[in-house]
């Protein structure tokens, strides 16, 4: 059974947590060009200032949960 984060969505699980947005976006695509749907939740303050401190700027990179697995292991290659 997979365990949801304190801040992930209903149907949705984290498989990666990046430091900020751009590598978050090159994850996210690397999900997509495998045919994994990804969605990434973040703080748009960290987005608009720039700031990846103390949780600020942290992007979370989503998936279904059905799909989760699949995209851990695609992550860890």
């Amino acid at each position: 059974m997979l365990r949801r984060g304190k801040r992930d969505k209903p149907g949705l699980v984290t498989v990666y947590t990046a430091s900020g947005m751009l590598p978050a976006q090159v994850i996210k695509t690397k999900l997509e060009s495998a045919g994994i749907p990804a969605l990434l939740d973040y703080e748009s303050a960290g987005v608009v200032l720039g700031i990846t401190v103390d949780g600020l700027g942290e992007v979370r990179v989503m998936v279904p949960e059905g799909l989760a697995e699949e995209a851990r292991a695609l992550l860890s290659e």
